[in-house]
């Protein structure tokens, strides 16, 4: 198959495309360290990644950024960077790439296991994970030319963890996280949300 990976270069992305390379062509993209250059908040910036593209036969979203903050600090801005970038960034690229992605093809996305779990200082993160989650199941309903679609829902990865200097035992590591998104792509499922504990043990 032919995938699209989009956040190539970041802590998932990157055990991602190296699985997937395995057995797949693979066309590394992100916002600035890949060979295609995307931004998702940006609508013409992703419609100019598919014209380059051309048909794909997966897309693979390991991109989003949204705004982990106590309630009582978080302004519009941060509400709207979390719904900009994390939410409408991922829907955007199913919306607008849908009709590059070749019959009985797949999206993959992004969401996160706070949309279920939620902590002290993730409202934000929260929000656009559910609100994600929710997109993908009412979507699969509507895909056209057999194309599915589900979301990954990682918790905390032990690399990132470790940059943080926290204790790195909850954490999962990446390389595990990556083989939920090689399964997502290789299966038959369709608008499912999938917990990396529950898909990789």
């Amino acid at each position: 198959m032919k995938v699209l990976v989009i956040g190539a270069t970041g802590t998932i992305g990157t055990p991602v495309t190296h699985l997937l390379e395995e057995k797949h062509e693979v066309l590394r993209a992100s916002n600035s360290r890949s060979p295609l250059k995307v931004d998702i908040t940006d609508a013409d910036s992703i419609k100019q990644l598919f014209g380059k593209v051309g048909k794909v036969d997966a897309v693979v979203s390991v991109a989003g950024h949204a705004t982990f903050r106590p309630l009582a600090s978080l302004t519009d801005e941060d509400f709207s960077v979390s719904l900009r970038n994390k939410l409408m960034g991922q829907v955007n690229l199913v919306r607008l790439g849908v009709g590059s992605v070749s019959s009985g093809g797949s999206f993959t996305l992004s969401s996160g296991i706070l949309s279920r779990a939620p902590m002290p200082g993730g409202v934000a993160v929260s929000m656009a994970n559910a609100a994600l989650e929710g997109f993908v199941r009412a979507a699969a309903l509507e895909m056209p030319r057999n194309i599915r679609i589900n979301v990954v829902a990682p918790g905390w990865i032990r690399e990132t963890l470790l940059a943080m200097n926290l204790d790195p035992s909850a954490g999962t590591p990446a390389d595990l996280v990556a083989q939920t998104y090689v399964y997502a792509v290789e299966s038959l499922i369709n608008g499912q949300v999938l917990d990396v504990v529950a898909t990789t043990r």
